[in-house]
């Protein structure tokens, strides 16, 4: 299950990110990663004046091991728990 019900790319991109460099979970294909920093580096004069948006750098690269803003760490982790292994609260 990939995150495309969130609507914000940021968000996606940096959940994506976190849970797969730091759970070792990928929650959506390499294919749509790589379309969602392709989306944010196409329309990056809008997504990056966003906070916790990566660098075009990053996106470029393809990866995000920065720090993570603690509300995507605790967003990706009730997602982890909760969607993907089912777990509620």
């Amino acid at each position: 299950m990939s995150l495309k019900h969130i609507p914000n790319p940021v968000h996606r991109y940096l959940m994506a990110s976190y849970l797969y460099y730091n759970r070792y979970e990928s929650i959506m294909p390499d294919e749509e990663f790589d379309q969602l920093a392709r989306k944010l580096l196409d329309e990056y004069d809008y997504w990056g004046k966003h906070p916790h948006c990566p660098t075009e750098d990053d996106l470029r690269a393809g990866t995000y091991l920065g720090e993570y803003p603690q509300i995507v760490t605790v967003a990706s982790e009730i997602y982890l728990r909760e969607v993907i292994h089912g777990d509620p609260l």
